[in-house]
């Protein structure tokens, strides 16, 4: 018999539930490592007994998927194959048969439901091999070509996301990176080769199908000599130290779409902590903290996050100076109409506790954007958020500037400047192109030139104050006379300074989605091709660029979406690394890691150093995870379309002890943004009493797909035995000075008030 519970020991339980609640409300809300902000945001902190922010997003994100419409979202991929699925109900003929089920098997191929698409490409292959009038073959080919994709991702799945490790998926794959279960990689090639057999020189079959055979160990040897791509076309020509996926021994291999990440402390305990987001309307954020061991926690079931979903990407900033990192989530890109979504800024609270305060700080906007950037662009110490928009012939959506009004919240003033651009914008950066002070405007923009617009601080006799008063400002566009308009097709972009002469280059990341499996093929085998190359402008002073692609020999077709940089090997010069790809399943080309060669060449050291993830690759941010003094990798991985899933990537630097010498700079403004974004640093080296190499950074976050720590985090080379540092501090134009700093050590530098 079940016996009563004791009233008094209920109530006494009750209690000490309420104690508990109200303790951990209390620990929540009062961090013990928080410490006063006063420039914070005055109705967040004083409404800390609630989430009404954070609620009130959540039901918008909310009803928003809910109501999304798949036959104008192309990424609804299970809604869409339902819709087909019943479309073949009807009375039909052959060719509607036919077209219907290729649409039917590839959109449920794109909603992960692979077993479910093969039936449905099967009859459409079947009906094509009725059809008379397919002379050329080719719709057979098409179909038999989407069951070799099929197969391929069935592979996938079945191994490297099911049965995953650090090798999986990595190109070329190696033997710890082959398949258990071998079906789908067997019946892909299958499906290949009889595609090949309609159109022989068929290069996105070949590769595919080359891919096919490593993941079963029989590549080359395997592979019929006509389709064979030569292993040497691959190989690195240097030697590289080969990183490490350790994701998932780290606990930070999320599985996911595409999306942004941040790498940040974002608790305030100083290590690095990661924020990542995944592009689907109800996928969480994910806030992964690190704890001892190099370790990190889950922190995403807090209260202040749930249900902020989405976002391409993500960029961080400390616009309220209160020292601690907020989070902008930008949502909408590539939807049109659809993506009419808004963005979400988040609050840090302290402790890594955050809340949404979008709407109270102004920056509520719904148009479709992946891209922003923050920048004092008017030198007053707050820092102001630039917003590049997706526009087309039927939408138009301007850029927005969102001024920082000396308290945290924003006033937008894009037209009262001339900065509400429209365009499709899929990168943006500052930098100050011409060493005056001020940060100038890069937007990259895809199928029409790019822009660059010249900051030209306040404008008109009546103007007494050097700083923004709503509009006394200007910004001119000097595209065409700066000569940087290219690539056509633009997607990642930033300023940095690759060759160490004190002049901001800028480096423009191409991207394509038409055959850009073919392309990237006929790259490797040095087939002439159209697919866009992306473009390196060195910095000639003066406001000019020469384009200086093809000298450093970076004229590849990458198809870049995530990109950022570092500097891996401790030199002093700054690397980069590309997430690759595009929407379309075919779309398995290796991201790819170039070394540079101080200043003079950049080389592929992607095979060598283990970077070529065959998955999509977005939000990439570079950072010395472990404290160790070199950078590591983290990597976002994943598509766009509904099953295009994969697992994140953490290449971890395998260098113990970083062998060169390096320094970590914290900078602190006091007129100056408090993260001193857009200060630029000189660092001379020195070993002993003789001066080394001289080298230039820009404090910023890093590229525009991807955020990198605040950290300065700097390489200084062999036999460094102590720096000497100079920092122009953003806004004031101060200089200060440091001399003998000593390596292998973080320095907190803080600008003098006076």
């Amino acid at each position: 018999m079940v016996q009563t519970s004791n009233p008094t020991k209920i109530y006494i339980l009750l209690v000490a539930l309420a104690i508990l609640i109200a303790g951990g409300l209390y620990i929540y809300f009062n961090p013990s490592d928080s410490k006063e902000k006063p420039n914070s945001v005055e109705s967040i902190e004083s409404k800390k007994d609630s989430f009404a922010g954070t609620l009130k997003m959540a039901q918008r994100l909310k009803t928003l998927a809910e109501d999304s419409n798949p036959e104008e979202n192309p990424f609804l991929n299970s809604k869409r194959a339902q819709l087909y699925k019943d479309s073949l109900r009807g009375n039909l003929s052959s060719q509607e048969r036919f077209d219907l089920n290729i649409h039917a098997g590839l959109e449920f191929l794109r909603a992960g439901q692979t077993e479910e698409s093969i039936p449905y490409l099967k009859e459409a292959q079947s009906l094509a091999f009725q059809f008379k009038a397919d002379e050329k073959g080719a719709q057979r080919w098409m179909a038999t070509q989407f069951l070799g994709l099929a197969y391929l991702r069935l592979g996938e799945q079945q191994n490297c996301i099911a049965l995953h490790t650090s090798h999986s998926c990595l190109f070329p794959i190696s033997e710890k990176g082959q398949h258990k279960v071998p079906l789908g990689s067997k019946k892909a090639i299958e499906f290949f080769t009889s595609a090949l057999e309609i159109h022989q020189r068929d290069l996105t079959s070949i590769w595919l199908m080359n891919i096919a055979h490593m993941t079963l160990g029989q590549y080359p040897q395997g592979v019929n000599p006509h389709y064979l791509l030569p292993a040497g076309i691959f190989k690195s020509k240097v030697s590289f130290p080969r990183f490490i996926d350790q994701a998932t021994e780290a606990g930070v291999a999320i599985e996911g779409l595409s999306g942004g990440v941040i790498v940040e402390d974002l608790d305030g305990d100083s290590d690095l902590d990661i924020l990542c987001s995944s592009w689907g309307m109800e996928d969480p954020l994910q806030l992964l903290l690190q704890t001892e061991g190099g370790k990190f926690e889950n922190a995403s079931n807090q209260p202040g996050l749930q249900g902020i979903t989405g976002g391409l990407n993500l960029v961080h900033a400390d616009p309220d100076n209160d020292g601690d990192f907020d989070i902008l989530v930008l949502r909408g890109a590539w939807m049109n109409q659809e993506g009419r979504i808004p963005n979400s800024y988040l609050k840090n609270l302290g402790g890594g506790k955050f809340v949404d305060a979008t709407e109270e700080t102004g920056l509520l906007t719904s148009l479709p954007t992946q891209t922003a950037a923050w920048a004092d662009f008017d030198g007053d110490g707050w820092l102001d958020l630039f917003i590049g928009n997706e526009s087309d012939p039927t939408n138009r959506n301007p850029c927005q500037l969102f001024w920082n009004q000396r308290d945290g919240t924003f006033v937008e003033c894009a037209k009262a400047i001339g900065l509400d651009f429209v365009g499709f914008v899929k990168g943006v950066a500052w930098g100050d192109i011409d060493n005056d002070g001020r940060p100038d405007l890069y937007l990259s923009c895809l199928g029409e030139k790019n822009r660059l617009f010249k900051n030209n601080g306040p404008q008109g006799s009546s103007s007494t104050s050097s700083t923004f008063d709503g509009k006394n400002w200007s910004f001119s566009e000097i595209t065409d006379q700066a000569g940087v308009s290219k690539p056509l097709n633009s997607f990642p972009v930033w300023f940095w300074d690759y060759n160490n002469d004190g002049h901001l280059d800028l480096l423009v990341l191409s991207y394509g989605w038409d055959r850009t499996t073919e392309k990237v093929a006929a790259d490797y085998l040095s087939i002439a091709n159209d697919g866009e190359r992306p473009v390196l402008y060195k910095n000639l002073g003066k406001g000019k660029f020469e384009d200086v692609t093809a000298k450093v020999g970076l004229d590849k077709v990458l198809i870049a979406m995530g990109a950022n940089y570092g500097d891996l090997n401790n030199d002093g010069w700054l690397d980069f690394y590309v997430g690759t790809g595009e929407p379309n399943l075919a779309s398995l080309m290796p991201n790819r890691m170039f070394l540079n060669d101080r200043g003079k060449r950049f080389i592929d050291v992607t095979t060598s150093g283990g970077f070529g993830h065959l998955q999509k690759g977005h939000g990439i941010a570079f950072a010395d995870f472990d404290r160790d003094g070199d950078q590591d990798i983290y990597a976002v991985m994943g598509g766009a379309y509904e099953g295009d899933r994969f697992q994140n990537a953490l290449f971890m630097n395998p260098v113990e002890g970083a062998a060169e010498a390096w320094i970590k700079l914290k900078l602190v403004g006091i007129q100056a943004n408090r993260s001193a974004q857009g200060a630029r640093i000189k660092i001379t080296c020195f070993q002993g009493e003789r001066q080394g190499q001289v080298l230039y950074r820009y404090l910023n976050f890093g590229g525009s797909f991807g955020s990198s720590p605040s950290l300065c985090e700097v390489g200084l080379g062999p036999q460094v035995t102590h720096v000497a540092v100079s920092i122009k501090w953003p806004g004031s134009g101060k200089v200060s000075n440091y001399g003998k700093l000593t390596v292998r050590k973080l320095h907190e530098l803080t600008e003098s008030n006076k």
